[in-house]
C-alpha cells in the first residue's frame, strides 16, 4: 500500500523515535510511505526542541502562537492537497496534534480513510501545563478530529477512556501501545561486557534513561547509594531540569563516584547503557502514556520498578514481570529499588518475565505496523 504519513512533530526526542521506528517497520513490511511534516525534524540532533518554533512558543504571547499553530493547519493542507494529487495514497496515517484539523479536511475532499494515533489529551495537557488562550477553538479542534478519524490508535486504554468520553465509538478504536525494535532491545546483552565497557565493573548499577524532571524523585536514589553495599552505582543516561538537584544530593552525602549522568546519548547507544543496568527505574508517568523507555528496559530484560497506575498495569504485573509502588508514595518507590537491591533471585526472576512479556504481547514496531495495515486493509475494503 501507498501510505500517506502526516504529522507536525518539531522537536527530535521521543515523540520523534515514535515516527522513525513504525514508519522504518510499515517499510519493512514492503509498503511506500509519503511524508508530509516540518523538515525542521530531519535536519535537528537528537533531543533538539524544534528551533523557531519552540523560541515562538517561548516568547510571543499564547493566543498569538496558537493562532500560528491553527494557522499553519491551511499550510499543511495545501501540502496534503498537493501530495495527494501527486502520490495518489491508498490512505492517511496521521499523528494527531492540537489546532491540526487539515488532514480530516483532505480526507472529506478525497474520501479517502484516515487513521489517527493519538498519544496524549493534548487540551488536557496543555491546558492544565501551559494553559490555552483559545480554548473553545482548541477544544473544538481536537474533538473534529477525533470524531472525524475513521479510525483511532490511543496508546493506552486508559487515553481510548478519555476520548470515548468526546463521543468516538470504541468499535473505531484499537489501542496500541509503543514497543521497541528486537534487532536494537531485544538482545542477549552481556550485562558484565556492557559494565565493562562503561568502566562498572562488578557494580549493582540502578539505571535510568530520558529526561529528568523534578518530580521523578531520582535524588533521592542517590540516599540508597550511601549504604553498606559499595557496589552501588546509579546511571542515568540523559539530561534535564533536575540534574543539578541530583548531583548536588551525590555531593553531600559524599557518593559522587557512584553516580554517573551521561548527558544527552545519541538514539543509537542507548541499549548499551540500558544493557549494564541491573535495575530499570520508571520513576513515574502521565495517567494515560504508553512510556518508551518501559518497553525497552522490558526488551533488555531488565529488572523494573514502576509507578502502580492503571496504564502501566496493561502492561506490567507486581512481582511477575516489574516491582510496582504507589505512586503517591516516594517510601515505596525508593523501598521497591532497595528491596530489588537485595534480592539477586527476584531482579532475575522479574528481568526474565519482562523480557518474555514483550513477544507474549507484540510490543514491537513491526508488530505496531501489521495492526496498522490490517486496519487499513479494512478501511479500504469497506
Amino acid at each position: 500500500m501507498k501510505i500517506l504519513y502526516h504529522h507536525r512533530i518539531a522537536s527530535k526526542d521521543g515523540q520523534f523515535v515514535h515516527i522513525e521506528e513504525l514508519t522504518k517497520a510499515l517499510k519493512n513490511l514492503g509498503h511506500e510511505l509519503v511524508m508530509v511534516g516540518p523538515s525542521v525534524v530531519e535536519e535537528g540532533e537528537f533531543g533538539s526542541d524544534g528551533g523557531l518554533v519552540a523560541k515562538l512558543k517561548k516568547h510571543v504571547p499564547g493566543f498569538i502562537y496558537e493562532l500560528l499553530e491553527f494557522s499553519y493547519s491551511f499550510f499543511a493542507f495545501l501540502k496534503l492537497l498537493h501530495t495527494v494529487i501527486k502520490h495518489q495514497p491508498d490512505f492517511i496515517y496521521e499523528r494527531y496534534n492540537l489546532f491540526m484539523p487539515a488532514g480530516i479536511w483532505i480526507k472529506k475532499i478525497f474520501r479517502l480513510p484516515l487513521i489517527l494515533e493519538v498519544n496524549a489529551p493534548l487540551f488536557n495537557e496543555r491546558n492544565k501545563y501551559d494553559g490555552i488562550a483559545l480554548s473553545h477553538l482548541a477544544k473544538w479542534s481536537e474533538e473534529y478530529t477525533w470524531r472525524n478519524a475513521d479510525y483511532v490508535l490511543p496508546v493506552t486504554n486508559v487515553l481510548a477512556s478519555i476520548i470515548e468520553r468526546t463521543g468516538v465509538s470504541r468499535d473505531k478504536m484499537q489501542v496500541i501501545h509503543n514497543g521497541i525494535d528486537l534487532a536494537k532491545f531485544y538482545l542477549e546483552g552481556n550485562n558484565a561486557s556492557a559494565k565493562k565497557e562503561l568502566g562498572l565493573n562488578n557494580k549493582l548499577v540502578l539505571g535510568f534513561t530520558g529526561f529528568m524532571r523534578e518530580w521523578h524523585g531520582l535524588e533521592g536514589i542517590v540516599d540508597l547509594l550511601k549504604s553498606d553495599d559499595e557496589s552501588r552505582h546509579f546511571l542515568i543516561v540523559g539530561d534535564g531540569p533536575a540534574r543539578g538537584a541530583i548531583e548536588q544530593r551525590a555531593k553531600e552525602l559524599g557518593v559522587e563516584d557512584k553516580l554517573t549522568i551521561t548527558g544527552i546519548v545519541e538514539r543509537v547507544q542507548i541499549a548499551t547503557y540500558v544493557a549494564a543496568f541491573d535495575i530499570a527505574l520508571q520513576p513515574d508517568v502521565v495517567d494515560y502514556a504508553s512510556p518508551l523507555k518501559l518497553f525497552e528496559y522490558m526488551g533488555m530484560g531488565r529488572s523494573i520498578v514502576a509507578p502502580d497506575k492503571e496504564n502501566i498495569r496493561e502492561v506490567l504485573s507486581h512481582r511477575s514481570n516489574a516491582l510496582l509502588f504507589d505512586p503517591n508514595s516516594t517510601k515505596e518507590f525508593y523501598k521497591a529499588v532497595s528491596d530489588l537491591c537485595d534480592d539477586s533471585e527476584l531482579r532475575a526472576k522479574i528481568g526474565e518475565n519482562a523480557k518474555k512479556l514483550i513477544i507474549d504481547g507484540s510490543y514491537t514496531w513491526d508488530g505496531n505496523a501489521n495492526k496498522v495495515t490490517h486496519i487499513a486493509s479494512d478501511l479500504i475494503g469497506s
